[in-house]
């Protein structure tokens, strides 16, 4: 009696004539659930809910569907742009997000070598005034540094001692301090 039925209002194509309406019904509820990330990701989840309505709404038309399977989902280019554009924009912004990270350490680094050579600066200055020979040390070894440099140089160089302050024979500065 149904069969009867729908022979007469719907005619014998009415899978042809049923069937795209109420898939394109399904396939536009079911989807706007989701964005375009989870329609890739929980594909399962999409082909079943879509399967179980589908199934509910052919029966309304006494069909009964065996199978329903996503075999093939694809996106407008507009949108494939769109998604394109905000993987760069994300980039973009970690990129920046490092660059701001990397300035921040730089800054901090910068800080801690600026307080460390304030508080060797000082610790310098208390120890020349309290052992006047650390400034001759200093001296001496200065001296040494400079020896070692030309010495290492292919180049044969005579060099006035006393403008160097390399002349280590005569009394400091320190010691005498008229010079």
């Amino acid at each position: 009696a149904r069969l009867a039925h729908i022979f007469r209002t719907l005619g014998t194509d009415y899978a042809e004539r049923v069937l795209p309406s109420i898939i394109n019904e399904v396939l536009k509820s079911v989807v706007a659930q989701f964005n375009a990330s989870q329609l890739i990701t929980q594909r399962d989840q999409v082909s079943r809910m879509i399967r179980d309505q589908l199934t509910r709404r052919a029966a309304v038309f006494a069909m009964v569907l065996d199978d329903v399977s996503l075999t093939h989902i694809t996106f407008s280019p507009e949108f494939a742009s769109a998604v394109e554009a905000k993987q760069i924009a994300q980039q973009d912004a970690q990129r920046a997000a490092f660059v701001v990270e990397r300035a921040k350490q730089e800054k901090q680094s910068t800080v801690v070598r600026a307080e460390g050579e304030a508080t060797s600066a000082m610790l310098i200055g208390e120890a020349i005034k309290s052992q006047p020979g650390f400034l001759e040390l200093r001296r001496i070894e200065t001296a040494r540094d400079i020896a070692h440099i030309l010495q290492g140089s292919g180049n044969r160089l005579v060099l006035d001692a006393g403008s160097l302050l390399l002349n280590v024979s005569e009394p400091s500065p320190v010691e005498n301090p008229r010079r």
